[in-house]
C-alpha cells in the first residue's frame, strides 16, 4: 500500500474518532440539560398542582384565632384531687 494513503487512512480515522467523541460528548451534555429541565419541571407543576387543588377547598386559618383561649375549666380530676396541697419535701 502506498505510504500516502496509509497516512491518509490514519487522518480520516482520527478525524472520525475525535468526531464521535465529540458527538458522545455533545449527547451526554444534551442529556444532562434536559434530565434537569425535567426535574424542575416537575417540580414546578407538582406545586402548581397542589396549589390549584388545595384552592378553594381548604377554609383559610388564622393563627392568631383560638377558639379555646377563653374556655372553661371542666377537668373534674383538678377540683377534687387529696394531695394538691401537701408539701413534697418537708425540709425545705
Amino acid at each position: 500500500m502506498n505510504k500516502k494513503k496509509l497516512i491518509g487512512l490514519y487522518i480520516l480515522a482520527g478525524v472520525l474518532i475525535l468526531a464521535a467523541a465529540g458527538y458522545y460528548w455533545y449527547y451526554q451534555k444534551s442529556r444532562e440539560a434536559a434530565g434537569i429541565n425535567a426535574l424542575e419541571q416537575a417540580g414546578d407543576s407538582a406545586d402548581d398542582l397542589s396549589k390549584r387543588a388545595a384552592q378553594g377547598v381548604l377554609p383559610s386559618i388564622n393563627p392568631q384565632l383560638n377558639p379555646m383561649e377563653n374556655a372553661p375549666d371542666t377537668n373534674p380530676v383538678s377540683k377534687t384531687n387529696p394531695f394538691s396541697g401537701i408539701k413534697i419535701n418537708p425540709f425545705k
